[in-house]
């Protein structure tokens, strides 16, 4: 079987990238310091605009931290589904855990059945979970398509075992996707000794910001992590190094 990529898109233009380095899936996201939050309605318009055939999977999550939501924060993921589905995107990428980790299988069904035929991906508060074989098996009854994890670890290649198991658990009941630190240079490691056949990556480069006048003093957040005058995108090139 093929390897099937999927990238992790912080934006339109990340999706260009995505698609022209061969990539069969984006996962389109804001929020990257956050760990990722859903992306505007814009956004979204904008990577359908700009590419051709690749599917775009649309990250449903309100706000960074963890993934136990209050009512409020549950509407509004609903509502954001409900643009997806209007947007007719591909798919839509969620996870819901209650207060002693266990997956919450009543919000994860409520999630899923206001996505109707969208395709849904847990994403990595499966990587907090409490017992993820459990939890792999109440995804598989929700009728979930994938998982995206690092098996639980801090990467992927440390999450190796975890995930070799949960590969051979799951058969073909449910994708198991390994994701978070994967890279050209080992994942094809990654493939060897786990057996997944999709995998999730950022392939992002440091853009340089165009301004001439910086005022290197000021920070826009308190998360920023670099230059207010460097932005990440993908890169098409690193995208083709790991296909």
């Amino acid at each position: 079987m093929k390897r099937v990529l999927e990238i992790c898109a912080n934006s339109a233009q990340s999706c260009v990238e995505a698609e022209m380095g061969g990539a069969a899936r984006v996962e389109l996201c804001a929020g990257i310091p956050e760990g990722g939050t859903t992306p505007s309605y814009g956004e979204i318009r904008m990577a359908q605009q700009l590419t051709e055939a690749i599917d775009i999977n649309v990250l449903i999550r309100p706000r960074g931290g963890d993934f136990l939501y209050t009512e409020n924060e549950v509407q509004s993921m609903l509502y954001d589904i409900e643009m997806c589905k209007d947007l007719n995107v591909h798919g839509v990428v969620f996870g819901c855990l209650q207060e002693n980790g266990d997956l919450d299988i009543d919000l994860m069904e409520r999630l899923k059945d206001a996505a109707g035929t969208l395709s849904v991906t847990c994403h990595r508060a499966f990587d907090v979970c409490r017992d993820p074989f459990k939890t792999m098996e109440e995804l598989v009854r929700l009728g979930v398509d994938r998982i995206l994890t690092s098996g639980q670890q801090e990467n992927a290649v440390k999450g190796i075992p975890l995930l070799r198991r949960l590969v051979e658990m799951a058969g073909d009941r449910i994708i198991i996707m390994p994701g978070c630190g994967v890279r050209a240079n080992n994942i094809s490691l990654i493939a060897q000794e786990t057996g997944a056949k999709e995998f999730h990556t950022s392939a992002r480069r440091v853009i340089q910001s165009k301004m001439l006048y910086r005022n290197e003093h000021v920070s826009m957040g308190y998360s920023a992590v670099t230059s207010e005058f460097e932005t990440v995108e993908t890169d098409h090139r690193l995208v083709s190094a790991c296909l």
